[in-house]
């Protein structure tokens, strides 16, 4: 495959969660699947694509295992350039681990895609339509699906009402507006560091409820843009994400780049 390497652009992999929800008493991007760690299948996605000059990988802090199969993890694609690879020490929270990665981006970059390594089976062509985006001037975007299931806003129901059940709906959105949300997040590297130094100022509570990138450029009033994501770009999160990621690997839609 020709590279498609763009000297402008670096993806940070954010791979420093603790993987507790997953129970194998290992950081979540050690966890096996298809007998190799997480990181190992997201890191060839990030390569496959071809898009990066930089990889900058968030590792949890003093872990030299998944700091060296960061650094020494080849390209398989015969031709194909190798972007650097640069290893942080990530932080407790996603937000710690994204920044960290931030100021370790080389100079000469001006944009940059945020990728969650639970996302290992995420297709190349997702990378590229973020990536090609970018090229366009968006300044944020997204890959997101389609919601097929029917979304209720709930809230608690009370002392009164708690017996019945412990919570009622409130309103039930239209879900051709709504969006499930994937990585890569592609940003302006300006705009991405500009968000996340005004997060900042945010108290616990608030910085709590920031779940990815772009509500922090949200934030700014900066307008995000969407492009398609894939069926196989689900968060590895559970034991049953895992399980349905084995099956994605391994059935007759396998390997990851077939798009999903």
């Amino acid at each position: 495959m020709a590279s498609n390497v763009q000297p402008g652009i670096a993806v940070i992999v954010v791979a420093a969660g603790s993987g507790e929800r997953l129970g194998y008493g290992m950081p979540k991007a050690k966890v096996p699947l298809g007998g190799e760690p997480l990181l190992v299948h997201a890191l060839r996605g990030v390569l496959a694509a071809g898009v990066a000059s930089q990889i900058v990988v968030a590792v949890p802090r003093g872990n030299d295992e998944l700091r060296l199969l960061s650094e020494t993890l080849t390209v398989e694609t015969a031709g194909e350039l190798r972007p650097d690879i640069t290893v942080v020490d990530g932080g407790s929270t996603r937000s710690e681990s994204v920044r960290a990665a931030l100021e370790s981006v080389a100079a000469g970059i001006s944009a940059v895609l945020v990728h969650d390594a639970a996302r290992a089976l995420t297709p190349p062509e997702v990378f590229r339509r973020v990536a090609a985006s970018l090229a366009e001037g968006a300044l944020a975007v997204i890959p997101a699906l389609a919601v097929v299931d029917t979304i209720k806003e709930v809230s608690p129901t009370g002392q009164d009402s708690a017996v019945v059940a412990p919570e009622r709906v409130v309103s039930t959105p239209s879900r051709q507006q709504l969006r499930a949300v994937q990585t890569p997040q592609g940003f302006d590297l300006a705009t991405l560091r500009n968000a996340h130094q005004a997060a900042g100022s945010l108290n616990p509570t608030q910085l709590a409820g920031i779940t990815d990138d772009a509500m922090l450029v949200e934030a700014l009033g900066t307008e995000v843009f969407v492009v398609r994501g894939s069926a196989h770009s689900l968060k590895i999160t559970t034991r049953t994400d895992l399980l349905l990621a084995e099956a994605l690997l391994e059935g007759q839609m396998a390997p990851r780049w077939v798009e999903g």
